[in-house]
């Protein structure tokens, strides 16, 4: 299990925090996704045998978000 953290500076309200979470977790490998919102980091826990990071960074840029 490999364990990534990406800062999103553009996300805002709850809804988009909750959004974004369960489409991410919902994506075949992810085991769980979880935002913080004191530093606007998002941790992702997934399987690499079943998705790469680049997946990942392409899923979120396609949701609309900034990955700094």
């Amino acid at each position: 299990m490999a364990v990534s953290t990406f800062f999103i500076k553009d996300i805002s309200g709850e809804r988009d925090i909750q959004g974004l979470e369960q489409f991410l977790a919902n994506l075949s490998g992810i085991e769980r996704a979880l935002f913080d919102t004191d530093d606007n980091e998002i941790k992702i826990e997934y399987n690499e045998k079943e998705i790469e990071l680049k997946q990942i960074v392409d899923n979120i840029q396609h949701q609309g978000f900034k990955i700094q």
